[in-house]
């Protein structure tokens, strides 16, 4: 796991430039560094040392110096690819140099050949051209940042190395606050930086000349088939077990996050890594410590936990907030970050469960297809005159579901954590707002338009949920504690297998993930594959009404440049009706906090790494 910085275009003092933009990432590669500059390109590299512990310095050079290449990430099936590539002379142990013979071999079609979790930049001197590349479902990150009619280019890891970029020019992107109000999340290519994007899964980009050139070499597709339940189960059981044992592969130790649910449970018991991590709180809804510890003292491996206390959690949240870039509206990210700095003083890597509930279907809210058939029999008009009356009535239980189900999916579905909608975003918001939800989720509900209306939800949290919220927390708050997070449910061949699972083997009535934890409960010794996965929850619903943190939210929301994107009044008032348990208000404060919070840091303080 590494962290890459680059720019294309004139610029003086290269090599002072791009160290700078790489030191703002020292945290994710804190075992070395390397910089190349030539004519108009410039590549930097900070390294954290997993694979090829001597030999796999970058950048990493063609034998003619004609191809360089800087790296993050783990190729796991290097190893066979290496045997494809037996033409070419081989100077390192490392899977970076399969990337360099590989592009020399295949082209622009090398990310298809790819098993893994990556993002890298090849320079190719003779054709003074870039090419890069994301892997297939966004585990590593790329952002690059171009200014409209401007043919200088800066590429990186994370958004804050283009703070030491001087052609940078940091500004917000109003107008995607509002759609951050809903989704939890920036849901398109624009981050909210100004002329800031990130690559998409799944494609590359070719910069030559000052243009850019972006391609999509893989896309997910859903497929299903026709399976005797055993079979399917079997299936599971050994693409899972293949996925963990090229996930092991490191010359360091690999160790794992563990919750109480299926998902960490059934890959620790296949891994057996020596040591496992967890951390909980006091109130015991918040704590999984026990059943965690009850797991692996059946495997007869270590666990090492520790308990948050509020003060902790709370002196966190501007560092959180500077490794994420972006405003987040998951608190449980925090306890993320204590567990890989817990983490960080015995491994360099860890397994985590990212995806396994986007791939297999463990998200209740799924189930409501099943649950609520005799709803959806009702003739849609009349659901949806229903609809438009209940949602003018103020919250009340059964209201959100009467609303759901009295809109078309299309129109409605934003993912599995929706948090405002869009006719409260008028009242909250002071700033243009104008950008539609059905807008952005269209091209995934096109994609999957002749799916179940399940798979149409996995479409739309597979490319939003899964890349911009789990999959973002998992990369920025291991590498914040400079440790490699692996993914083994977010993987290409596990992907291949799940994308052609029936409905009725994701959910039903009574469960969901039903063929997952089928497979899993033949290795998992306890009971976990039945449990719900909590996910290293936070007792942030019960804290805001507590005088500390009510107060610091409260001294936020009233900070003057906060008039220039929020109504005042109304979102103080939110807060007040959380603290006196009118409304459970606590995601809504949460999400707003959390972008004024990053405000100060990134536009009036601007913290120093």
């Amino acid at each position: 796991m590494c962290g890459i910085v680059g720019f294309y275009g004139e610029e003086k003092n290269k090599e002072a430039i791009i160290k700078k933009m790489a030191d703002r990432i020292k945290h994710r590669g804190p075992d070395g560094e390397g910089y190349y500059t030539d004519g108009k390109i410039a590549l930097g590299h900070r390294r954290l040392s997993i694979i090829d512990l001597s030999g796999g310095s970058q950048p990493m050079y063609t034998e003619d110096k004609k191809l360089a290449v800087i790296f993050n990430g783990e190729i796991y099936n290097y190893l066979e690819l290496k045997e494809e590539l037996k033409d070419y002379e081989f100077k390192t142990n490392s899977d970076t140099e399969v990337l360099l013979h590989g592009y020399r071999e295949w082209g622009e079609n090398l990310p298809k050949k790819l098993r893994g979790m990556f993002a890298f930049a090849i320079w190719d001197k003779e054709n003074e051209t870039c090419f890069l590349a994301r892997d297939h479902f966004g585990i590593k990150p790329l952002y690059y940042y171009k200014k409209e009619n401007s043919v200088d280019i800066a590429f990186a890891s994370e958004i804050k190395a283009f703070l030491e970029y001087p052609k940078f020019e940091k500004n917000v992107n109003k107008k995607l606050i509002g759609p951050f109000l809903s989704f939890s999340f920036t849901p398109t290519n624009e981050t909210l930086f100004e002329g800031v994007y990130r690559l998409l899964p799944g494609t590359s980009m070719k910069i030559k000349n000052g243009e850019i050139e972006i391609k999509k070499y893989y896309d997910i597709e859903f497929d299903e088939k026709d399976y005797s339940f055993e079979n399917l189960v079997e299936a599971i059981s050994e693409t899972m077990k293949d996925s963990v044992k090229h996930h092991m592969l490191a010359d360091v130790e690999v160790g794992s996050f563990l919750s109480s649910g299926i998902d960490s449970s059934y890959m620790v018991s296949l891994a057996k890594p020596d040591k496992t991590y967890t951390v909980g709180y006091d109130d015991p809804r918040y704590n999984e410590i026990e059943y965690a510890k009850d797991l692996t003292n059946m495997l007869g491996i270590t666990n090492v936990s520790k308990k948050i206390t509020k003060e902790e959690w709370l002196e966190a949240i501007p560092d959180f907030l500077y490794h994420m870039d972006e405003p987040s509206s998951d608190p449980s990210a925090i306890s993320l970050y204590f567990v890989s700095k817990l983490a960080s003083k015995d491994v360099k890597v860890v397994l985590s469960g990212e995806g396994a509930d986007e791939f297999f279907g463990g998200y209740n809210y799924y189930r409501e297809e099943v649950d609520m058939k005799f709803y959806n029999k009702i003739p849609y008009p009349i659901r949806h005159f229903f609809a438009v009356i209940f949602e003018a009535l103020p919250e009340f239980k059964g209201r959100n579901f009467i609303v759901r189900r009295g809109k078309k999916l299309e129109e409605e579905y934003v993912g599995v954590n929706k948090i405002f909608s869009e006719k409260e975003r008028k009242k909250i918001l002071n700033i243009d707002d104008s950008i539609r939800n059905k807008e952005i989720i269209k091209p995934f509900m096109e994609k999957a338009k002749n799916g179940s209306t399940l798979v149409k939800m996995q479409m739309v949290d597979i490319r939003n949920w899964l890349l911009n919220d789990i999959l973002l927390k998992c990369d920025r708050m291991t590498m914040a504690s400079s440790i490699e997070g692996r993914t083994p449910f977010t993987d290409k061949e596990v992907f291949n297998l799940a994308r052609t699972i029936p409905v009725e083997y994701k959910v039903t009535k009574d469960n969901t993930k039903v063929a997952l934890r089928e497979a899993a409960k033949k290795d998992i010794p306890n009971e976990a594959y039945k449990k719900k996965k909590l996910g290293f929850p936070v007792p942030i619903r019960e804290w805001m009404k507590e005088e500390e943190f009510y107060n610091e939210i409260k001294r936020a929301f009233s900070e003057e440049f906060v008039k220039e994107f929020f109504n005042q009044k109304y979102i103080l008032k939110l807060l007040e009706d959380h603290k006196n348990n009118k409304k459970d208000n606590y995601k809504k404060v949460w999400i707003i906090y959390s972008f004024i919070k990053w405000y100060e840091i990134f536009f009036l303080e601007e913290k120093i790494s």
